[in-house]
């Protein structure tokens, strides 16, 4: 899928309903200092594996603040499905509709099987995020993904194989937190 990117115009952000910026101000041993902050939602991500495919299953898409921080890649990140928390529901059941929403697959909330959280954007945010596991095949496919609203989400199957090599593969831009669930899946499973 093609995608022509172009910046339209950079403004401050003033009203958001996914960030809040904002300052602290504290004392540490004495030291009067000040940090400054965005308040952000707490998130879920899923790595996938299908198990017709013998890949794991990202999803790929643009991404305005990597594109703008590094404009000499095209912006495209490959990730974990995943999801803010901003639905007053559970951690499962926004992560079932994620994976859904972005790849198509229906996964019964007793498959998912809860990894582990860690904090993202520690430096200036402080999000919990956590991480799941599922297994999937074609039978689970009902709806075509790619995301909902305006997202366009692109489906990415990658090999067992090559997963190993995908991580260190800077050409591809992904998360720190996609990176450690593909390592915590092979010291945990024999692909």
């Amino acid at each position: 899928m093609g995608h022509e990117i172009k910046i339209l115009k950079i403004k401050n952000n003033i009203k958001s309903p996914y960030i809040q910026p904002f300052s602290v101000f504290y004392e540490e041993d004495g030291k009067k200092k000040r940090w400054d902050c965005i308040k952000t939602h707490d998130s879920v991500a899923c790595i996938l594996y299908h198990t017709d495919k013998k890949a794991f299953v990202f999803v790929k898409q643009f991404r305005p603040a990597v594109y703008m921080h590094n404009q000499e890649i095209d912006g495209f990140t490959y990730e974990m499905c995943a999801g803010i928390l901003d639905k007053n529901q559970s951690e499962e059941k926004t992560m079932q509709e994620e994976i859904m929403e972005e790849c198509g697959y229906a996964v019964p909330l007793s498959q998912l099987e809860r990894l582990f959280t860690f904090y993202t954007g520690i430096g200036f945010s402080g999000a919990k995020q956590t991480i799941f596991f599922a297994t999937i095949d074609e039978s689970m496919k009902k709806e075509k993904g790619g995301g909902v609203h305006d997202e366009q989400i692109e489906i990415f199957f990658l090999p067992v194989s090559c997963a190993k090599e995908f991580i260190y593969d800077e050409s591809k831009p992904k998360t720190a937190g996609t990176m450690f669930a593909i390592i915590w899946l092979f010291e945990r499973y024999k692909f």
